[in-house]
Formats: C-alpha cells, structure tokens, sequence
C-alpha cells in the first residue's frame, strides 16, 4: 500500500529533494500499540484529560501538521523527510507516501495538510516556490491509496524562514492558505504579491467571484508568517501569527483586511490597520496550529512549549496549559470524536527531543 501510494505522488513531482535535519535520522517505532498502553477500540481513540492527556503516538519525525481521514485515523506530514504518514487507530506509524519535490530546508519542506471531498491536500516548499497540490485519496483505512497528484495554487515565495504553510477548508468550503513573507517584509504590504498574504481559493485553486480583490487570491494582508487557522460556531475566522521580535499575535480576520506588518507589529491604534484579539512575547509564544473547540480556540505554542487556550466569551485572556511538560508545540486539531489532538514538535532541529518524541497528545477538552 505504502509503495504503491508513495509511486502515484513521485509521479507528478519528479525527484525528491530534501535537506534533512539531524531528527530525520531518528528510528520509527514498529507498527502496533504505543507505550501509552493498550490499543483502543476501532471504534475511538482512548482520550486522557487537560492534566493528563493520553500519548497516542510516537516516533515522529518534525511533524507539521495533522488531517483527519475518519474519526479513528489520521494523516501527519513530516516536514523534513517529505513524507505523509497515516497514524491508525491504534496509534501505529505507516509512511503513506513521499512528497517528491519538496525542497526541506529552515522552515520550509512539507507543511500542511488538509482532507477534504476525497483528496488529500498538501502545501510543500519546492527548489522555486511553495505551493500547494491535492491528489485523490481513497481506501480504507490501512489500505489508502493516493492517485496522481495536481497543483492547485503555485507561486507563494518560498524562504529559508517564513513561510507560512497553514492549509484549511473554512466553512464556505474555500480552502484558505497562510503564506509568510518570506523574509520580505515590505511584499506583505502588496496587494499584487502572495507573501505576507491568508489566500482563499476554490477547492480546485480556481478565484472566488467574490474574494475582496477581484482576480486574486489574497483575502487578507500585512501579515508576517501566518500560521494558524481556525472558525468558530458562528464562522468567524482567527489566525495566528510569529511576530519578529516585540509580539506574536492572534486576529480574527475579514476579507480585506490589512494587518499592519511591517508597519506595525503587535496592537498599534492605527486606524489603517486591524489590531490583534491578544497579543504576546515570542519568547512565551511563537503560536503554530490552532483550533476550535468547546468554546475556545486552542494554540500550539513552539518557543513557549506550551498549548494555550482562549476563551472566546473574552477573547483578551487566555490560560497557559502543559507549560514546559511536553517541549514544543506544533499543532493541535479536532477530531471527529470531539477530542482534541496536539502535536509536538521537537525534533525539529530547535528543540530538545526526548526518547520518544515527536509525539501526539490526545485529551477531552
């Protein structure tokens, strides 16, 4: 299955490219149940709680980001090896497939990832650029199979730092993608450029009629190195945002919009720009993935080690939760079942892995 999955992607993208970091050397663990204990049912995955939240699984390789195939099953893309991994219900570790063409190297490689209509999504960084492919997926669990991979959108300015990488379907059914500035500040500013820039295009990479700028595909701009994507109930939109060196932000954001940077950074009072919900030190933050989830939006703090969790009836505080217990934080998703899965990420060259890392964290929330 592995082989015949990873043959359908090599064959659209021609020879893989990658520049691992020294976590693409770590051993996966064999197939089967984790050290959290015995396998779940088929029919859920075994959650823990906030306090103690369950080690689903281990063995990852700078993980990026988590999609959901069903309620039981998941895709997770390492960032440096190129790889789509599926992660079984019983928190065991195949490799699906191998992203060929991805250029890894700094913060780029393959980033997110999306299931959504019968084809898997993904957003990868290239010698040129970073763009963003979709090829269908099908199967059963244990048995996926990825057919010939398309481009959806190309040409968002690829880094060594910066580049975005967020993919998500919001609730129009528009995929939207987080592109970085790619350590051009002043492109953030410009309508015409996709750096700096949340996009939103048809699931088919075709323009919405009705995005703000006609014939583009930017729907909000001035932003650093956007990162996290999540909607409320009532389908209000949130981003969060690495900051350069004062403030980290997380906004809720309209079509249109401008979000300041590089004119500003962090809450500035200006009235050409949108001010951040909450706004925070990088040092206590660098916020990654997020979602929402019983009220809350849930962010994966990388530099603060730490999931953070705000409260939208007041959207001005949050509560730091697993400060320093679990390293890094790169993503956190909701699943089918209501349970909220979180990613770690340290083995991804700035952290301090432990012998099991990279990991994945289930709870109730």
């Amino acid at each position: 299955m592995a082989a015949t999955a990873a043959a359908a992607l090599l064959a659209g993208c021609g020879p893989a490219a990658t520049e691992p970091s020294p976590a693409a050397t770590a051993t996966r663990p064999p197939a089967g149940p984790t050290a959290s204990g015995p396998a779940p049912s088929a029919a859920s995955v075994d959650p823990g709680t906030l306090d103690q939240p369950a080690v689903h699984a281990t063995g990852l390789r700078a993980p990026w980001s988590i999609a959901f195939v069903d309620a039981t099953t998941a895709l997770v893309s390492e960032r440096d090896s190129a790889t789509v991994v599926e992660v079984s219900a019983d928190g065991s570790l195949e490799p699906l497939a191998q992203v060929a063409g991805t250029m890894a190297g700094g913060e780029g490689g393959l980033l997110g990832l999306a299931v959504h209509d019968g084809y898997l999504y993904a957003c990868t960084t290239t010698a040129d650029d970073n763009r963003v492919l979709r090829a269908p997926l099908s199967g059963e669990p244990g048995a996926l199979r990825l057919g010939q991979p398309e481009v959806v959108l190309e040409g968002l300015p690829r880094a060594a730092n910066h580049n975005g990488g967020r993919i998500a379907f919001g609730p129009d059914g528009m995929l939207y993608v987080t592109a970085g500035d790619a350590s051009r500040p002043d492109a953030a500013q410009d309508p015409s450029s996709l750096a700096g820039k949340i996009l939103r295009v048809e699931p088919d990479g075709a323009i919405p009629a009705d995005n703000p700028f006609p014939g583009s595909p930017v729907y909000s701009l001035g932003h650093r190195n956007p990162q996290g994507l999540a909607w409320d109930d009532a389908g209000a939109m949130y981003a969060t945002e690495f900051g350069q060196s004062t403030w980290d932000e997380l906004n809720r954001i309209e079509a249109g919009a401008n979000y300041g940077w590089p004119v500003v950074e962090g809450a500035a009072g200006d009235a050409r720009f949108v001010d951040p919900l909450q706004q925070w030190h990088p040092s206590e933050a660098s916020p990654s993935g997020m979602a929402h989830a019983d009220g809350s939006l849930w962010i994966a703090n990388l530099r603060g080690q730490s999931l953070r969790q705000v409260d939208l009836d007041d959207p001005s505080r949050s509560t730091v939760h697993w400060l320093a217990e679990h390293g890094r934080m790169r993503d956190v998703v909701l699943a089918p079942d209501g349970a909220l899965w979180a990613l770690t990420s340290n083995t991804d060259g700035r952290g301090a892995p432990a012998e099991s890392d990279d990991r994945i964290l289930v709870f109730v929330p």
